[in-house]
């Protein structure tokens, strides 16, 4: 038996253990955006079964073409045993079902991330990295949401089916860890079937179901606010394809796309749509016979997702994509090769629903839409009275995405400066009891008084007077200077002064009316004061104010204190933050929230408060994006 495929098998650890030679029955099917299958038969008796185990891999290669089928996984097995055949069926799967082996626990959400960072996202989560991401020809913004997915494989398809435009996943597996590719898939037809020459079957399907004849394009906006493209088109909201109305009535559809922002554009994204959608779904069933191995020409190449163009008589030229490519048996039907081939832009199962669905979701997708919610404040606040900010979290809130807060602190404002009194008061103020103060001088003091500069004064005797002289009476002091003491003498008109000798000094009579003039130079008197005390004694006593009935006229205005609190302190649902400063900007308060036994965030009021040490004016906003499921509504 000529061996013209190559089987090698590898261990889970990806490692080759062995050939296998004597395999037959090998077929395969490569399908669009899907998971591959394989199978191959050994004898019952081959002892290389003891290598296909189950989950190790199979590795299959046309050895006459040299083409790489792919690796495929060993999953089910059939032994058969009669009295014509005693062999064992292995049933493969695709490599990329590895993915299958890992889950997505709890909740997994993924908000305004590139086409790229959320296939990352899932091939991350894999316990060994087996797959990496290569080419990613996509960029586009949805929000994600994968609860207790069992299995990589489901999420990572989920990405790329609310595109509004044809898709391929790709895999190269010959080298590891393995390669996947998202790409755009070509609309050229690179490969043809022609009848006479490698045409040997085709069944033909047509399915109006998925017929839109008029679309009323949306673009940017909400509402009546959303774009459309009434004032271009004539003030219809609408493109329609007359042709196909009147063959198959009219078949309306609302298509949303809020990537356009421009009517023009929204209008020749919606005719490309409408010329594609106005037509039957046609899905091809052919059997062609595989002349590549034998010309080596592209055009006679099959290869899924490519676009191939059928030629026939009956049917005419349609360009179509190959959704599969499937061979029963490398030996068997070697030359014999089976194609499903449907419209280029859709696969064969696109339904009305299916469109309707895959618009719709272009905009929000998994299970709900993204909100954000401006919580603002301005108030007046000091040590007792907080700024208090409350905000409610719905029950069909999945999770909160932001928790931010932007706050300053200003001065204290206050708006009038007097109001009204009320009626006549009597108060009456009371010192304490009897009490005694004594207040004490410092050390002692010594102080100098001047008068002012030299002075001359006269007196003056009034008629005729006397003055009284003394005579010297006392011993000299020595021989040479003798001291004399004075006494006084007088007579009844005279006036004598003499000494102590006996002699007289002076003799004089009445003077008579006259005055004296006396000279006082500048000068000064020191004095000290000695260190001492001053005690006074104040009684019990009261104070009686009377106030009479009166008003204060409000004086209006806008007025601040000059003064600012010091710090401030900020808790949420009663947790402090550690938060002191006087202002802040996108502080995430998500991790002081109140949560429950199992650590998921409360629904219900939750309260952010922020409490200056000082009068002051707290300004603040607190901003909340949640993602919120889409189940619940009414439909008007």
């Amino acid at each position: 038996m000529e061996v013209i495929a190559i089987l090698k098998i590898f261990d889970i650890n990806n490692k080759p253990i062995a050939i296998l030679e004597n395999a037959y029955a090998i077929s395969y099917k490569k399908e669009f955006n899907a998971v591959w299958s394989a199978s191959f038969t050994l004898p019952l008796g081959d002892p290389k079964n003891e290598y296909c185990n189950p989950l190790n891999y199979v590795e299959i290669t046309d050895d006459i073409t040299s083409e790489y089928i792919g690796l495929f996984r060993i999953m089910p097995s059939v032994t058969t045993r009669d009295e014509n055949t005693t062999e064992i069926t292995y049933d493969c799967k695709h490599v990329i079902t590895t993915l299958t082996s890992d889950v997505l626990f709890q909740y997994h959400q993924t908000t305004n991330l590139t086409t790229r960072e959320n296939i990352e996202y899932i091939l991350a989560q894999q316990t060994t990295q087996n797959w990496r991401l290569g080419t990613c020809d996509f960029t586009r913004y949805f929000h994600y949401a994968w609860e207790n997915e069992n299995g990589l494989l489901g999420a990572l398809f989920s990405i790329p089916e609310p595109f509004d435009e044809a898709y391929e996943w790709t895999f190269d597996t010959r080298t590891y860890p393995w390669t996947l590719n998202l790409v755009r898939p070509s609309t050229e037809p690179t490969c043809e079937v022609r009848l006479g020459k490698n045409l040997r079957g085709i069944e033909r399907e047509v399915n109006p179901s998925s017929i839109v004849n008029r679309i009323y394009p949306l673009g940017a906006g909400e509402g009546v606010n959303a774009l459309n493209i009434r004032d271009i088109n004539g003030g219809k909201p609408y493109l329609d394809n007359a042709e196909s109305i009147a063959k198959y009535g009219l078949q309306a559809y609302v298509w949303v796309d809020r990537r356009f922002e421009v009517a023009e554009s929204l209008k020749s994204s919606a005719q490309a749509l409408l010329d594609d959608w106005s037509k039957p779904t046609v899905t091809y069933r052919v059997t062609a016979a595989d002349l590549y191995e034998l010309t080596g020409n592209t055009i006679d190449k099959f290869e899924v997702g490519a676009v191939v163009r059928i030629v026939d008589p009956d049917i005419g030229t349609v360009d179509a994509r190959i959704l599969s490519v499937s061979k029963a048996d490398l030996y068997g039907g070697r030359g014999s090769v089976e194609l499903e081939i449907g419209n280029k832009t859709d696969n064969a199962s696109t339904t009305q629903a299916d469109l309707r669905r895959r618009q719709e979701i272009n905009e929000v997708y998994a299970q709900g839409a993204t909100n954000m919610l401006v919580y603002p404040y301005n108030d007046n606040a000091d040590a007792n009275n907080p700024a208090v900010i409350r905000f409610y979290v719905p029950d069909d809130m999945v999770n909160i995405n932001k928790l931010l807060l932007t706050y300053e602190t200003s001065n204290f404002r206050a708006y009038s400066r007097a109001t009204q009194g009320g009626g006549a008061t009597t108060q009456s103020t009371s010192s304490g009891g009897a009490s005694t103060q004594t207040s004490s001088a410092g050390g002692g003091t010594s102080t100098s008084t001047s008068s002012g500069g030299a002075t001359t004064q006269t007196s003056g005797a009034g008629g005729d007077h006397r003055h009284r002289i003394f005579t010297y009476v006392g011993p000299a002091d020595t021989a040479s200077a003798p001291r004399r003491f004075f006494r006084p003498y007088s007579d009844s008109a005279n006036v004598i002064i003499e000494s102590s000798l006996g002699d007289d000094l002076y003799t004089a009579t009445s003077s008579g009316n006259h005055t004296h003039s006396i000279s006082i130079p500048a000068h000064t008197h020191d004095f000290t004061v000695p260190n001492h005390t001053h005690t006074v004694n104040i009684p019990a006593h009261t104070h009686d104010v009377t106030i009479p009935n009166h008003t204060h006229a409000i004086e209006y205005g806008i007025y601040q204190l000059d003064r600012l609190p010091s710090a401030v302190s900020i808790k949420v649902d009663g947790n402090a933050t550690g938060i002191t400063e006087l202002e802040g900007e996108n502080i995430d308060l998500i991790a002081y929230l109140s949560k429950d036994a199992s650590g998921r965030i409360n629904r219900g009021w939750h309260t952010v408060e922020i409490t200056p040490n000082d009068l002051g004016r707290i300004n603040a906003q607190l901003i909340t994006q949640f993602f919120i499921r889409s189940h619940e509504g009414v439909v008007a």
